[in-house]
């Protein structure tokens, strides 16, 4: 456990900007990438009426049957998959647990896994804890951050076990496209890897359309989908998530979560399975809601000398690049929340150099505030 190193270069930010909220600054969090709205009503009504139901003990291991068989329609629905509720659903505690389980009953040690980079920092840890090694794949801003198969390529050995895709993606808000899909889903046949599909932000596209790479031809028998309320419907308290597997990994992964977890919290889950059915208004107007924000950040974005930016396609993250600024990420983060009272993410963190990360998922007038603030801080940085 001590080998695997703590995330640096966030934590040092958050703690600081701790402490200048306690010494009374004013500090605008672009940071977390936490939605700012309130769960849907149905979902929250259905979780009071589990409760004073008494649906308050254990569900089966694999999640409540309801909850399961709306995940199963849900996909067989928008996503095309033909998932069976009982062999392949787990329900679990958010899409961390989906994707630990995952790693866990798959990796042998030593066992590699390409994760496209940069990526979300809990898959290295993840990964480490089920004692296998991580390959970053580095995306470019030259290709919007978009996975080049070519790149897999060069990457993949005889210990490789795994490919990792996460799109839309954090922290680049890229969108992998139908060809690149149908790209990587060649190679993963090719050369008998498993992809694990993070679709947790799917529901947040701005342009283009959502494609789960396990409906493509072959693909379904070799891809772990893994999903979450958490982003979806603004319910990242609720610790909902699931991974769609195939069959005969199920016994597994299942294993795995009955040691981690059990199950998932029952009335939770039946909130959840409420909003599956009833909440698709909820997320249209997020969604609409997030796309004015994306365009507001984007526009300070697009004139900020020193900066360079790709629209985010989807997510509720912007990842310009700050190269020409002679600061290193972390150095402009902490100066950013010093000289501005705005709180960023430093690349660093998620295995990538010269960038940071600017989440606009806060009040419209928060994140005009916090534009208008970073605009200011690197004009005076500039002179």
């Amino acid at each position: 456990m001590k080998s695997i190193p703590l995330s640096g270069g966030i934590r040092e930010i958050l703690s600081r900007a701790d402490e200048l909220e306690k010494q009374g600054r004013s500090v605008i969090h672009m940071e977390i990438g936490r939605p700012d709205f309130d769960s849907p009503e149905c979902a929250k009504k259905g979780a009071i009426y589990a409760l004073e139901s008494g649906n308050v003990h254990y569900t089966d291991m694999s999640g409540s049957f309801e909850l399961r068989e709306a995940i199963a329609e849900k996909y067989r629905r928008e996503n095309h998959l033909s998932v069976n509720p009982v062999a392949q659903v787990i329900v679990t505690a958010g899409a961390i647990e989906a994707l630990m389980i995952t790693f866990m009953s798959v990796l042998e040690p030593g066992d590699e896994v390409i994760i496209p980079a940069p990526f979300f920092p809990a898959y290295a840890d993840q990964v480490a804890l089920s004692n296998g090694i991580v390959r970053p794949v580095q995306c470019r801003i030259e290709n919007e951050f978009r996975l080049k198969v070519q790149d897999i390529e060069k990457a993949i050995n005889e210990k490789t076990k795994i490919l990792l895709i996460n799109s839309p993606n954090n922290p680049t808000g890229a969108v992998l496209t139908r060809e690149d899909l149908e790209e990587i889903a060649r190679l993963a046949i090719e050369k008998d890897l498993l992809v694990v599909s993070d679709e947790c932000y799917e529901k947040y596209l701005y342009e283009g359309e959502h494609i789960s790479i396990a409906s493509l031809p072959g693909m379904e028998e070799r891809t772990v989908t893994i999903g979450a309320a958490s982003k979806t419907w603004s319910m990242t308290g609720w610790r909902i998530g699931w991974a769609i597997v195939p069959p005969e990994m199920k016994k597994y992964a299942t294993k795995c979560h009955q040691n981690l977890t059990t199950c998932g919290n029952a009335f939770a889950q039946a909130g959840v399975a409420k909003a599956f059915r009833e909440a698709d208004g909820d997320v249209k107007r997020m969604i609409d809601e997030d796309r004015r924000r994306r365009d507001l950040v984007m526009s300070y974005l697009n004139r900020i000398e020193g900066f360079e930016a790709v629209t985010p396609h989807g997510a509720f993250y912007a990842f310009p690049s700050v190269k020409k600024l002679g600061l290193s990420p972390f150095e402009l983060s902490s100066y950013l929340l010093e000289e501005a009272g705005v709180a960023t993410v430093p690349s660093d963190v998620f295995r990538s150099e010269g960038f940071i990360r600017i989440a606009y998922c806060r009040s419209y007038e928060e994140i005009e505030e916090g534009m208008k603030r970073i605009e200011a801080a690197v004009a005076k940085l500039r002179k």
